[in-house]
């Protein structure tokens, strides 16, 4: 049977409207009529598509605002002047998230196996989360207005995916597609760089072995630096999973390789203290993990300016003091803390001086990643699966995970198990360790773990969630 055919779309319809999620009691909305649930549909007479344009109409000092009830079709026209109207949207982004123009080799999207929640095979690239949130962006499917926007906002700071300062290399590597790039300036990353002088960028290298590390990567430290308004580079190892389809080989560091990176790194931070006073660039932990070299100590990493990429997290983690041992638990206790093959080691080293309170049964159980793959070791990236079929059902009486496995605010992880059904199907308690040593020490010894932790706050995978285009 034939479908029907679908009603010629409305020509005087908003193109995308913004979800109010809470209106504040008292403000100028609210005595207005608007109530959570309707739609701001423009402001000053202009479509916003995001919050940071909301906020910029506002600034003018005087702003109409048009809203609607979207149910109802009742629509309300309200003017504020130098006042917030009350309004919390559900989403920042409005006209929905900028998605990549790449098809890089090495990313991760590309890499993962079928069945998770369909916000994490979005492929966002979005300045606009860059700005707000901290994301890494490419940069090459950016218009002139976008650019031209960036710089009349002074959207600074922005965190920019660099790979390479090689043209050509990065062309290679990232491989876009010709018909979604809006501007073919846009793939110059140098041209990009230079083009956003007044913005302050922080960019990361994910190095390849035998791609861009090597003297590539000393040709790109070099023209990071040259430039005044890169505030640093993040160099961080390429994230493979076993679910590699169609793609090119790749491979990770060998400890060997990922030792002449660190030491290639660290003789150009040594350069760049005695010049700038700064070290600029930043290995991830993992570089140092994989060539079994100590971690630099917290000073190093001058601030932690770029912790959500993994550059000094596990010193992050275990810096600080930690609460006084008892000499013994008032009644014996079972407790394993579960975590990825690369942190196990230095968690459990981290952990050795609880061995000695008597009463404790203490153990640091490194799950293999059966969801993407053992080459995938990092504890963020482990699923519900993992832990069920590496822990049997009773076998401690407290089971505590990194909050890093959850979503975001939520007790739900990668593949949408959640706490409680671990709970269930292991027949423990299993709890929220904490988000560092000493917080995870004070959960063992007293044997209760936390609630779930929002990671980091929002962020642009909580972006990813609600936005509708995934």
């Amino acid at each position: 049977m034939p479908h029907a055919p679908r009603p010629p779309k409305d020509p005087s319809a908003p193109p995308f409207t913004a979800a109010v999620r809470e209106v504040a009691p008292g403000s100028p909305a609210e005595r207005a009529g608007v109530r959570a649930g309707w739609e701001l549909v423009r402001i000053n007479g202009q479509w916003v598509p995001d919050v940071l344009a909301y906020r910029r109409e506002l600034e003018r000092g005087e702003a109409t605002l048009e809203a609607r009830d979207p149910l109802a079709g009742t629509e309300v026209v309200f003017t504020v002047a130098w006042e917030d109207p009350g309004l919390e949207f559900e989403d920042v982004i409005f006209d929905g998230l900028r998605l990549c123009a790449n098809q890089c080799e090495f990313c991760y999207v590309h890499q993962m196996p079928k069945g998770f929640r369909k916000s994490l095979y979005v492929m966002d690239d979005d300045y606009r989360t860059s700005f707000l949130y901290g994301s890494f962006v490419t940069l090459t499917n950016l218009t002139e207005a976008d650019v031209r926007r960036i710089l009349d906002e002074h959207l600074s700071p922005l965190y920019v995916s660099v790979h390479t300062a090689d043209e050509d290399l990065r062309r290679d590597m990232m491989r876009w597609f010709r018909l979604k790039v809006r501007d073919p300036a846009a793939t110059s990353v140098r041209g990009m760089i230079e083009r956003l002088e007044p913005i302050d960028l922080f960019t990361q290298v994910v190095a390849l072995p035998g791609r861009n590390d090597g003297e590539a990567l000393d040709l790109t430290l070099a023209y990071l630096a040259s430039r005044p308004n890169v505030q640093a580079v993040a160099v961080v190892p390429v994230g493979l999973t076993d679910h590699r389809r169609n793609l090119p080989t790749l491979r990770t560091f060998t400890r060997e390789e990922a030792d002449a990176v660190v030491a290639r790194v660290e003789a150009f931070q040594r350069t760049m203290l005695r010049e700038r006073g700064t070290r600029f660039a930043f290995l991830s932990d993992e570089f140092y993990l994989v060539a079994g070299r100590p971690l630099p100590p917290a000073s190093a990493y001058e601030g932690f300016s770029m912790l959500e990429n993994g550059v000094g997290m596990v010193r992050d983690f275990i810096a600080g003091s930690t609460p006084p041992l008892p000499a013994a638990l008032p009644r014996p206790l079972r407790v394993i803390c579960a975590t990825g093959t690369l942190f196990a080691p230095v968690l459990d080293a981290a952990l050795a001086p609880l061995r000695a309170v008597e009463g404790l049964e203490l153990e640091v159980r490194p799950l293999v990643n059966r969801t993407f793959g053992a080459v995938t070791t990092v504890t963020g990236l482990l699923a519900g699966r993992d832990f069920l079929t590496q822990i049997s059902p009773g076998e401690a009486d407290l089971l505590l995970v990194s909050p890093s496995v959850l979503k975001y605010g939520t007790e739900t992880l990668l593949d949408d198990r959640t706490l409680d059904d671990l709970r269930h199907e292991l027949g423990m308690r299993v709890e929220v360790g904490g988000t560092n040593l000493a917080e995870l020490m004070t959960s063992i010894l007293s044997g209760h773990g936390r609630s779930a932790l929002p990671q980091f706050g929002f962020s642009t995978h909580a972006v990813k969630e609600t936005t509708g285009q995934h």
